[in-house]
């Protein structure tokens, strides 16, 4: 009887009275504690609180293999530019007359130059690529890949003006030119990465 009595006062006070200037039903009614007892769910933590935890990224043994091939092709680079550009020269003098060798020589080391980059543009662009999850230094890798996939567009585009550098003066230029601003965009990728990372 008494337990009858509790639940009939129970559900009278849960029942909204007439008077009430809303028509949510009583299950929709905002409680009645002080709000600011109530954790606020909806907002974001501090930022001060939130920490990331570094991701750890690993790579295979042909990672560092490529890594290597790729280092050893940086330290032939500069001194066959060095001897490209003192053949090159000779080639288009205007006071002397070039030696036979000196012709198929500059071939020669165009070839090697083409081929070093060849070999360092698919392990750096290969190791890139499985890198791309690490964050470390990515201002720098991405400068340093910008630069030298430039310089390789200007080499390849050196090698169009070849043909005619023997021509005209002015097709020796162009060709001249043309090695130089490669070769300078491909000298300050390599030192970029030499400086900030070691030899």
């Amino acid at each position: 009887m008494i337990l009858g009595s509790l639940l009939i006062t129970l559900m009278l006070q849960a029942t909204p009275s007439a008077d009430s200037t809303t028509d949510l039903p009583w299950y929709r009614h905002e409680p009645s504690v002080d709000a600011r007892l109530m954790p606020d769910l909806g907002s974001a933590p501090a930022a001060d609180t939130v920490r990331r935890r570094p991701r750890a990224v690993s790579y295979s043994d042909w990672y560092y293999r490529r890594l290597q091939i790729h280092r050893w092709g940086s330290y032939v680079e500069l001194p066959l530019f060095a001897g490209e550009y003192w053949l090159g020269n000779k080639l288009i003098s205007r006071t002397e007359t070039p030696g036979s060798w000196v012709k198929p020589t500059h071939a020669g080391v165009a070839g090697a130059l083409g081929a070093l980059f060849a070999v360092n543009t698919v392990t750096g662009v290969w190791n890139l690529y499985e890198s791309r999850q690490s964050t470390d230094d990515r201002a720098l890798v991405w400068s340093h890949s910008a630069l030298m996939l430039a310089s390789d567009a200007g080499f390849a585009i050196t090698g169009l003006l070849a043909g005619d550098a023997h021509n005209t003066t002015r097709g020796a230029d162009r060709h001249r030119n043309a090695a130089l601003v490669s070769m300078g965009l491909a000298t300050a990728g390599t030192a970029l990465m030499w400086l900030k990372r070691g030899f």
